[in-house]
């Protein structure tokens, strides 16, 4: 379930910071690049992640929208989270004491009020429950759902269940996983009949669970499942890449960078810029190992001792000769900084737009007490403002900076 923050002081001075300095990012040029790998975003695009609590509860930590937004940094693209605990694909959990619109016509109008252009789809989860009995129905709703994102002329990707694991004697866990892999094989069938993309995240989140603490209280990921889930993702996607090396060699003679490495000057101490496509993921502190695909720089010709890299006057990392002339992983730095302050950005956009499409009053807001309250339906109007603003610093911010690194032996 999503969690009440205490955010609202960070409005007043959100709105003010906006007046005083406008987001110019809507002004940037238009993009002609095209990924390689098939999945593509373009300008003036609106993803929204749309399901349970599968993506509700990204609010928390934002790690599906980073990856996206850091993946295509020269696209404006803007995100909206439409999760929804324990819903399914009949919005039966957007239900509200209004009637009309019913719990359906309010999930449809939440999809068409987000304006998509590509949809991620997350549902069967709570539908599993209803064991094969249910499926003929989940069917049906899934196949409405794909028609009205369809009529609106968005992409859908569709994503498997995850599998529970409930310590809870109650719950016959291998029937309730064998339920979730059931949906799961109906998700693949339909989006296969469909024309659609289907990622497998099932078997992924079960193979790394095995490794990691990435589920909290048996059913639900926590910060670092979604660490993991949003490159899992990027997998399904085709986004990953391999890993980035950059080279350096030192000689008597000269100093040679290679990679997407670029040498600035000369002296006792390697002075170097790394050029990155674009921001890494950042690890949550509570993953025990990142997934090998961080950047490596190897340094071969130096002089037996230990060298120290920095950049910006941080410490990012200390090794050998003889293992910088292996290849050193950066972990850390002013990149994973930079990633780590546009994922509290997202988290504060998130947040705002959370209680703008979902108000705590809703009923008396915008439902059938409206006459008490429906003045502060504005008040929800006018947080668009600081969305934007954020949308704007987020897009200003997303592409890699030019570091300058250098590499010193310690003394």
């Amino acid at each position: 379930m999503r969690k009440l923050p205490a955010m609202y002081s960070l409005v007043l001075l959100l709105f003010i910071t906006f007046l005083c300095n406008p987001a110019r990012a809507q002004n940037q040029p238009a993009s002609t690049s095209v990924d390689k790998a098939g999945f593509d975003l373009k300008n003036g695009d609106r993803v929204v992640f749309l399901g349970n609590s599968l993506f509700e509860n990204d609010f928390q930590f934002g790690y599906l929208e980073l990856a996206l937004t850091t993946r295509f940094p020269d696209r404006n693209v803007t995100f909206r989270n439409l999760g929804w605990s324990g819903d399914n694909v009949w919005g039966d959990a957007r239900s509200t004491f209004t009637n009309p619109p019913t719990a359906y016509q309010h999930l449809m109008r939440n999809i068409a009020d987000a304006k998509p252009t590509v949809v991620f789809l997350g549902y069967g989860g709570i539908e599993a429950q209803e064991g094969e009995a249910g499926l003929a129905n989940f069917r049906n709703g899934l196949n409405s759902l794909l028609n009205k994102i369809d009529s609106l002329g968005a992409k859908t990707i569709l994503l498997s269940t995850i599998p529970v694991f409930s310590e809870d004697t109650s719950i016959n866990l291998s029937k309730r996983n064998a339920d979730l892999e059931l949906y799961s094989n109906a998700i693949s069938k339909i989006a296969a009949e469909r024309g659609k993309q289907f990622i497998d995240i099932y078997k992924p989140v079960q193979e790394i669970s095995k490794k990691e603490n990435i589920i909290e209280n048996g059913v639900h990921l926590n910060e670092t499942g979604y660490y993991y889930l949003a490159n899992v993702l990027e997998k399904g996607l085709g986004l990953k890449a391999e890993k980035e090396t950059a080279a350096i060699t030192v000689s008597k003679k000269e100093t040679v960078a290679s990679g997407n490495a670029k040498m600035l000057g000369s002296g006792n101490d390697l002075k170097f810029t790394i050029h990155e496509k674009f921001l890494p993921l950042p690890a949550p502190a509570s993953a025990a190992k990142m997934p090998d695909d961080a950047p490596v720089l190897k340094v071969t010709g130096l002089k037996k001792g230990f060298y120290t890299l920095t950049a910006n006057g941080i410490q990012i990392a200390t090794a050998s000769a003889g293992d910088w002339e292996k290849g050193v992983e950066i972990k850390q730095g002013p990149s994973y900084t930079q990633a780590t302050e546009i994922r509290e950005m997202i988290n504060q956009k998130n947040e705002l737009h959370f209680f703008q499409y979902r108000p705590i009053n809703e009923t008396y807001i915008i439902g059938f007490r409206s006459y008490e309250q429906g003045k502060h339906v504005k008040d929800l109007e006018d947080q668009s403002i600081l969305i934007k603003y954020l949308e704007g610093q987020i897009a200003l911010n997303r592409m890699p900076k030019e570091t300058v690194y250098q590499l010193s032996v310690l003394k």
